[in-house]
């Protein structure tokens, strides 16, 4: 089992364009393996959680890994090919803020994506709702976007806060 460390906001990291998968050069499984050991890790630790991306743990390669609902998903070199107009609002986290705050963000209510599975299937999936959220959060990982640049106005709540309005 490897657990890398989820690298908090400030590093500059976070803010730098991941580089395509390549198969044939790149340790995929190896880096599966580390995304989902640590995505397990930080699911048990802090109680929450759905996906994590490989910038998060300092790997600049276009790779997300998501295990939640009883489904698993692997995107290697994910692309949002289309957004629907419609759009909702969201309280929205991150592993690389330590999940302590949440930010109203605003999503695109459905998108299509293309990308590669860890079995070098090419996929296009489309997702709706909260899956759409989540992976519009997780692919902008791979573009050097944080959840924060999507803040609406400065609705930021701490979890705590967070916790009583989803528990109502």
């Amino acid at each position: 089992m490897t657990i890398r460390n989820i690298l908090m906001l400030g590093n500059e990291t976070l803010r730098k364009k991941s580089d395509p998968i390549d198969f044939e050069r790149d340790n995929v499984n190896c880096h599966l393996e580390d995304l989902r050991d640590t995505l397990h890790f930080f699911q048990k630790e802090k109680r929450i959680g759905r996906a994590i991306a490989a910038p998060q743990i300092g790997c600049l390669k276009r790779m997300v890994y998501m295990e939640t609902e009883g489904r698993t998903i692997v995107m290697i070199n994910p692309k949002i090919v289309t957004k629907s107009p419609e759009t909702f609002e969201v309280w929205d986290s991150c592993f690389s803020a330590d999940v302590a705050f949440f930010c109203r963000t605003l999503r695109h209510q459905t998108i299509d994506v293309e990308y590669w599975n860890e079995k070098q299937e090419a996929i296009t999936e489309t997702f709706t709702g909260d899956l759409s959220e989540l992976f519009q959060h997780e692919i902008d990982h791979l573009n050097g976007i944080l959840f924060t640049d999507h803040t609406i106005g400065h609705h930021i709540i701490m979890r705590s806060e967070w916790e009583k309005l989803a528990a109502s």
